[in-house]
């Protein structure tokens, strides 16, 4: 393991989904699943976050469309919250659902729509 795009990974990690979330997904994990974390958190967000190359709010919205298009909805909710932490604004998520019900079905704009409903209202933007 890399130790330093560990850490970047973790920072990372913590800016977009917030520390609790993080602290307590990597406190659940066990002799099972730990090199699994290890390996997302200095792969995914410590090589692929920790390039600055696009900046956080563009690659949420890149997520938000990558992670619909696989249906991965419980993945989504998560990024969508990680999204608004990087300042995409409610019009913007509105433009990327739009977006992913053109490209992969308006079933899954209506799901998309149905989740980021739900988690605009309980951050108090709807």
């Amino acid at each position: 393991m890399d130790k330093a795009l560990f850490e970047l990974g973790i920072n990372k990690r913590k800016e977009t989904l917030g520390a609790e979330y993080v602290e307590k997904n990597l406190a659940k994990a066990d002799e099972f699943n730990r090199p699994f974390q290890e390996a997302m958190t200095e792969w995914c967000w410590g090589f692929g976050w920790g390039d600055e190359t696009i900046e956080p709010k563009t690659r949420s919205m890149m997520n938000l469309s990558m992670i619909a298009a696989l249906g991965k909805m419980e993945e989504w909710e998560l990024h969508l919250k990680g999204a608004i932490n990087n300042g995409v604004s409610v019009e913007e998520i509105r433009a990327i659902i739009h977006a992913i019900a053109i490209y992969c079905g308006v079933p899954q704009g209506v799901e998309c729509f149905r989740i980021a409903r739900a988690v605009l209202t309980e951050k108090g933007l709807l």
